[in-house]
This record gives C-alpha cells, structure tokens and sequence, in this order.
C-alpha cells in the first residue's frame, strides 16, 4: 500500500512498494561542515546522478546534496520506461517547435537511452537493462488516423524504423492497429541510481544524503546552505528536485503538477511478451514487464511483475483513490492474467505547458545556475539528457539542443497559449479556496486517519486525526505561494493545488516547490 506518514520522518520519501525487493541504495553522511566543490548538485534522483556522474568522468569536484536519501524522490517511484515516443507526440512537438525542433526532440531522447546503455555497460551496472519495442496503440474507437499522422511525424522527426501494424503480435496482449518503436528500453532504476551513486564517488565526487538545501545563491562564487546551516560554494549549482524549489514564480507559470498512479500485478512468467505499451487517450496508460526476483537459491521466479501506470490527474483535483481503482479496474480487464495486484503506488510529474521539459539556466538567475525540470512522464530520458545538456553549459562547450530545453524559451503558438491560460487559470480558480467555508465545521466531525481543512477566523487551518483520535494541527497555508492545500485521503498527505508542493500528515514537506513545512499554529479550542 501507499507508505504512511511517520511524525518522526524529517526528509525524504518512502520507496515505492515494487522495488523493495532490491537491496536497499548506498547511504551516506549528512553534510556537517562547509566545503568547496566545481559543482553542487542539489538532488539524487537520475537527473542529479547523472549530472554528476558526467561531471566527474571529465574532472570536476562535484558535491550531491539530497535531503533525503538515494532515489527517495520522484526517481523512486518511475515505472522505469526508457522510449523516444514522446507523451505529447511528434504531430504537437512538429506544431510548436517547427520539423527541426521535433527532430532535436527524437534525437535527444534517443540519446538519454544510448546513454544509459553506456554508463550500464562502461560501470557493470546489474539493473536488468534491455532493449525492447514500443508499441502505441489506440483505445477501442479510437480514431486510425491518428496512427497515421503521428508515424509520418515521427518519420519526419528521424524516427524512419517507426512502423504501422494492424497488430503488435504479442503474446498476451492484442494491441489492434499500433506503431511499433524499435530499440526501446527498460531497467529497475533503483539497482541504476544505486550503482551510478557509488561510480560517482569511485570518480571522487562526495554525496551527503539527508542534507536539505535551505538556499541557493547563484554568482561568483555561488553557494547552497543546507538548513543545518553548513555551506557548499562553487562554481556552478544544478538544481535537479523534480520542481524547482529555488525559483519562487517564474518557472511554476510554465508548467502544471500532476498526480500519476501505477500498479504492479503478478502474472505469470513468460504470458505476455516483454516490451513497452502506451495508448492515446488523456489520461492515458502506459504498461511494460518487471522480472520476478530470483529466490535464495537464484532460480528465476515463476512470475513476473505487470506495471501498468495512468490516470493522472492535477494534483489537489479529483478523487485520488478513484483513480487508483479506475487503473486496477482497466489492468484487470486488459490482462485477464493477473492473479493479484500486488503493489500500488503514486508519483507527482509536471507537465509543461508547451509539451518540451526544461533543462539550462534557471530564468532572471545569476548565469551559473541551472535547473532540469518539467519531465513530462519522461524522467529517466529528460533527466539523463538534461545531465548531458547540462555538462556542456558549464564547461562552456555548444550543444545542439539548448535553444530547444530552454528553461527561459517562450512558445508563442495557439496550442501552447491555450495550455498555459489553462494552466494558470486553474490556479487562479485554486486561490478562491482562501475565501470559502472549511472542509468540515469542526475538529469532531473528522473521523480517525482523516483529515480536513477548517476556517478559523481568517486563516484555514489543517487538522489530521491520528488512528488514536489525536488531532494534530498546521496551518493549511503552502509556504510556496499561499494556496490552500486540500486533504489527500488516498495518500494521507497535504497537498497543494496550486503548484505541486506537498506534505504529510503531520505537515512536513514531501515535494516542492515549497521548501519548508506547513506552519505551526495554536491549538484550536
């Protein structure tokens, strides 16, 4: 199930369900003096390993700060899909960013897999990596035309061994019409982080996990503080948290956080064909195989691991839990092999509002500051192509697809202008929440393990109820930006509509863009 809050946990998150049968990631100290460093790498999920790790490999002191600890973030909770077949499509990617744009787009994403490929193979990294098709698919009455279009995009975009079928041929699963992806990938990201972790100290780089980062000063030279005070100076800081904690306005105008569920369900070894599967509704899902974990004895396990992830939703939007039985409900009926569900979990991506992640300088900052956000449901390729993109800005080297991830671009067409009036209209929606009544009237009317928003005079505040009866208060204010954060029932979490942030139950931080907890307030009556 969903982890629970712990009032003791101070950082960090718990790892999803699925991986744990994995050895558990390297750890390592927390930073307990000033140092120096080339680079200060603020976060230990794929986009700051990777940042680093390519660093290191040509001769920068690097420096990984992570406030809690290996993979605890958003990088721990990926179902793992390595694919250039973008979310947003190449027929949109074409539309906004022009022939070349979506070319760069195809070639940088199939870069991030090469990549990976050769950072497993040069490092003798055991994290089950393969190569392996993709297949998209349409939903039942789904429009074929739409294959059509999309395989001439991707044709258009490099992608020419991108091919139509009237079926994928699988084992286990009919696709109907389908492109098919070649030369997709896949691998158990924790087994990934944990050994592309020890590659960076092998180099000479120091990791300090449970080291939050407090403040971000960009300059000569620039500097993070982490909040037990201590300090990192360097050349050049990258900033690679998923949401950007250190830019308070600019970037969180350019893109929307949303939840995503996935679930893991046993079937057996060998009854569906091993290979990448996503279909073209919103929300959508998306489906790959996860071999079983040999026993002791290392003989290969009698079943293999279904994930199937989708319907996403904004976060604070929508019955978290509903979305969760509707992904179990579709697995179920698609995969008729299923014999249980066995883990089910949930991740945060944010969605930009133009289609493309960000990765470069951060905006209206000093100019050796830099962030990798925005990953659209591409993680491990964004955050593995932002690291590349990265290296060669701060050893000052060129690199083609700069203009392209620029975290400063601005994308004057009608489909993106739509998006991000969109977007932010529904957090200006979200702000009216400080005017209105509270969730229940009283702290009596909240049932034990629930929670919910009260007014109190002019502020709200929020109350969770522990399985005791306990109720135990915080001010229901984000510390981002001021909106109101809405109880997550499913998660037993705070989370905040506006722009991603979250919390637990107890109002400790989970997910920026806010950097501190949830206030104190006074005991109510």
């Amino acid at each position: 199930m969903l982890p629970t809050p712990d009032p003791t946990r101070t950082s960090g998150t718990t790892q999803p369900s699925w991986l744990a049968t994995a050895p558990a990631p390297p750890t390592f100290a927390p930073l307990r003096a000033d140092t120096t460093a080339d680079v200060v790498v603020v976060g230990a999920g794929i986009a700051g390993l990777t940042t680093a790790y390519l660093l290191g490999r040509e001769g920068q002191r690097v420096v990984v700060l992570e406030d809690g600890e290996i993979a605890s973030g958003e990088s721990g909770r990926t179902t793992a899909h390595l694919s250039n077949a973008l979310d947003d499509r190449y027929t949109t990617l074409e539309r906004l960013f022009g022939a070349e744009g979506a070319r760069l787009a195809a070639e940088s994403h199939s870069a991030a897999i090469d990549q990976i490929e050769t950072i497993v193979t040069d490092e003798q990294l055991a994290c089950d990596f393969t190569r392996l098709a993709g297949y998209l698919f349409l939903p039942p009455g789904g429009d074929p035309q739409q294959l059509h279009d999309e395989l001439a995009a991707a044709h258009r975009a490099g992608l020419s061994a991108v091919e139509w079928l009237p079926d994928a041929g699988t084992k286990g699963f009919r696709t109907g019409p389908c492109l098919r992806f070649p030369n997709q990938g896949q691998f158990h990201v924790l087994k990934y982080l944990s050994g592309l972790a020890r590659a960076v100290v092998a180099q000479g780089g120091r990791i300090h996990t449970r080291s939050h980062a407090a403040e971000v000063l960009g300059g000569s030279p620039a500097s993070v503080r982490t909040a037990e005070g201590y300090k990192v100076t360097a050349r050049a800081v990258v900033i690679a948290t998923n949401s950007p904690f250190n830019d308070r306005v600019v970037m969180h105008t350019k893109q929307g956080p949303y939840r995503t569920y996935a679930v893991a369900a046993r079937v057996p070894r060998g009854s569906i064909t091993p290979a990448l599967y996503w279909d073209t509704p919103d929300p959508y899902h998306y489906i790959r195989l996860q071999p079983g974990e040999p026993d002791a004895a290392g003989h290969p396990s009698d079943y293999e691991l279904l994930i199937v992830g989708g319907e996403d939703h904004k976060v604070g939007h929508d019955d978290p839990a509903t979305r969760l039985a509707c992904l179990e409900d579709w697995t179920r009926a698609h995969f008729p092999q299923v014999s249980d569900i066995a883990h089910r979990w949930s991740g945060q991506v944010l969605e930009p509002n133009d289609g493309l992640g960000y990765a470069g300088r951060n905006p209206l900052d000093a100019a050796n500051v830099y962030l990798i956000t925005g990953d659209s449901g591409h993680g491990m390729t964004h955050g593995t192509l932002g690291a590349l993109l990265l290296r060669d800005l701060i050893l000052d080297r060129p690199n083609p697809w700069a203009a392209l991830y620029d975290p400063g671009r601005v994308t004057l067409k009608p489909d993106s202008l739509r998006e991000f009036a969109r977007e932010n209209a529904s957090v200006a929606a979200d702000y009216t929440d400080l005017l209105t009544g509270g969730d229940v009237a009283s702290v009596a009317d909240i049932q034990p393990g629930h929670g919910a928003v009260l007014r109190r005079g002019l502020t709200k505040v929020a109350v969770y109820k522990d399985a005791q009866g306990q109720p135990h208060e915080c001010s229901a204010i984000c510390p981002h930006l001021g909106c109101v954060v809405h109880w997550n029932d499913l998660e037993t979490s705070w989370d905040c509509p506006c722009h991603g942030s979250r919390f637990n139950a107890y109002g400790q931080l989970l997910n920026g863009p806010a950097n501190s907890d949830l206030a104190a307030v006074e005991p109510g009556p």
